[in-house]
């Protein structure tokens, strides 16, 4: 342990005894948490290529464990450079530590190397900020920071450690005090009177639906809200970030809400008279094309006091607790379904079918390569860890049934800054976590680009990432939308494309183009046995403009109202 200071070598000890597993950053001048990390027993430490991607790994990491991740920076530079990547990590309310250093207290505000404001560039992403000048308040500030990552709102928390803390570390030999354990997840149900009301407005539905969103998930609610679904004659859709919370090929499940809805199933959130929405803000995207919204009585389960209100108007029930134990009080007050619902139910389950239908036909595959790959992609990986990004063409998989979470798979997406270049980095911290399954990631060629620097550090690990990588020759979103508005759309296209085919081959891994739709699936299947053996595998699909998903048509192109009759 020589040449790595007693104040880290405590922090690393504070943070393990907290609950955290893995430390993701690049190494610094002097050893620093990284290095603490590199030699603690309990702890992984991960080494990259650039703090923005340790952010993002560490946001993937936190959202697939429900625990928190450590992400270690340096002052000034290293900071800003992971920001956008950590706002990110607070739209999923992903538990993520920032621990960061502070330049000397002499070089504050007088031109010191490095020097700048870190609080203010937090306060629009983070749960706490803790500074610590005192080495003796490390290990209470990290394990504060812990908790107020996974409570409430999960989310940011950053601890600032000054130059002086670290200099100056105490008696050498002393440990921090222990606390007995790992930090725990604190959980309540709503009172008895607002589990009463919010059933009342239940069992007055004739026409309704239950939405879950990324706190069902992550709650693990599932199971719950099955059950109550059940006894309530309601059909079941998620938001983006909700999907994986139960298995997609339940009966009951009709996909996504929003821009994610796939025709006819925006007829099913169209058509609710009463909504049970779990654990989800209602974000702007599972409110597009959804007019009706306001005008429904809404029973909303949250743990986090904010969410009530925040996306429409305060609900006519609000129930502060934790989702999976909050359903199961809720279904006990329930009465049996009525006839009304009964039929209700069917009617949306019929066009659950013909979403089904409309969506699966082999024969209709053949203009759509990215909906085929994808249809590939659910029959070589249903047991996949999928990683979503940013772009036009991979909103393909955010629409059921033309992508499917099944009961083996899980997963993650991100948030309503939807940041361009998060899928591969995320993928990498996924893959540490997720080894049960395969980790698929679901991309643009522009955020294949962008994330590319993920990919040494998922090599050396011996991570088995698969790309599958829908490739229109640029930045498809906005040409999409300037095409629309009849503006230029050259600069949307890439004159010299990186290499990222070279690039995986390079370090071991595979990359194919299929010649055709039909040569798709054996391409998938070899990726996932090239992954199998920890190396990276590159499926490249190359896919048209005007292969447009039903979301972005429905609801931004002019033709979009046409989209329900194609179908």
């Amino acid at each position: 342990m020589s040449g790595v200071p007693a104040t880290w070598r405590r922090a690393a000890d504070a943070l393990a005894e907290a609950g955290c597993e893995t430390v993701f950053a690049l190494p610094t001048d002097e050893p620093g948490l990284l290095d603490a990390a590199d030699i603690h027993p309990e702890l992984r430490a991960v080494a990259v290529r650039a703090h923005r991607t340790a952010a993002c790994m560490a946001t993937g990491h936190a959202q697939v464990t429900g625990r928190p991740a450590v992400l270690a920076l340096g002052a000034g530079p290293p900071f800003g450079d992971a920001v956008t990547a950590l706002v990110e990590a607070d739209s999923v309310c992903a538990p993520v530590i920032v621990v960061t250093t502070r330049v000397p207290a002499a070089g504050i505000g007088r031109g010191g190397f490095q020097d700048i404001d870190q609080a203010a560039l937090a306060a629009a992403f983070t749960r706490t900020y803790l500074r610590v000048t005192d080495a003796g308040s490390l290990a209470w500030a990290l394990r504060r920071a812990v908790h107020m990552a996974l409570n409430g709102r999960p989310g940011v928390s950053v601890v600032e450690v000054a130059h002086e803390a670290v200099e100056t570390p105490g008696p050498d030999g002393a440990r921090p005090p222990s606390y007995g354990g790992p930090v725990r997840r604190l959980r309540s149900v709503p009172d008895d009177d607002a589990l009463r009301r919010g059933a009342a407005l239940l069992a007055g539905a004739e026409r309704p639906l239950l939405l879950l969103g990324g706190g069902a998930r992550a709650a693990g609610a599932g199971p719950a809200a099955l059950a109550l679904a059940e006894r309530w004659g309601a059909p079941v859709m998620t938001t983006a970030a909700g999907r994986g919370s139960v298995p997609e090929d339940h009966p009951l499940v009709c996909g996504s809400v929003g821009l994610y809805a796939t025709p006819p199933l925006e007829t099913v959130q169209c058509g609710a008279d009463t909504l049970l929405a779990v654990g989800t803000r209602l974000e702007e995207t599972a409110r597009l094309g959804w007019d009706s919204l306001d005008s429904l009585r809404l029973v909303q389960i949250d743990g986090d006091p904010e969410a009530f209100g925040a996306g429409v108007a305060e609900p006519t029930a609000a129930l502060l607790g934790d989702a999976a134990l909050s359903l199961a009080p809720l279904t006990a007050l329930l009465g049996e379904r009525t006839e009304q619902r009964a039929a209700w139910l069917r009617s949306a389950l019929l066009a659950r079918r013909r979403a089904w239908l409309g969506w699966t036909a082999d024969g209709d595959l053949a203009g759509s390569p990215a909906r085929a790959a994808l249809a590939a992609l659910a029959e070589v990986f249903p047991d996949a860890a999928t990683v979503h990004d940013n772009g036009a063409n991979d909103i393909w998989s955010y629409h059921w049934p033309v992508h499917r979470v099944g009961p083996r798979g899980c997963t993650v997406v991100p948030g309503e800054q939807t940041m361009l270049g998060f899928g591969l980095a995320a993928a990498t911290g996924v893959a540490l976590a997720v080894k049960d399954r395969p980790t698929v990631v679901v991309c643009g060629d522009g955020a294949a680009e962008m994330g590319l620097d993920a990919l040494p550090t998922a090599a050396e690990l011996g991570i088995g990432l698969v790309l599958l990588v829908l490739d229109d020759q640029g930045y498809g979103w906005p040409r999409l939308l300037r095409r629309e508005a009849g503006a230029p759309t050259g600069l949307t296209r890439f004159a010299r494309p990186l290499p990222v085919d070279d690039v995986v081959r390079a370090l071991g891994g595979s990359a194919e183009t299929p010649d055709s739709v039909a040569a798709i699936p054996l391409a998938l299947l070899r990726a996932r046995r090239c992954a199998e053996a920890g190396r990276i595998a590159l499926v490249r699909v190359k896919v048209p403009e005007d292969d447009v998903p039903p979301g972005i048509r429905r609801l931004f192109l002019a033709s979009g109202h046409d989209m329900g009759d194609e179908r």
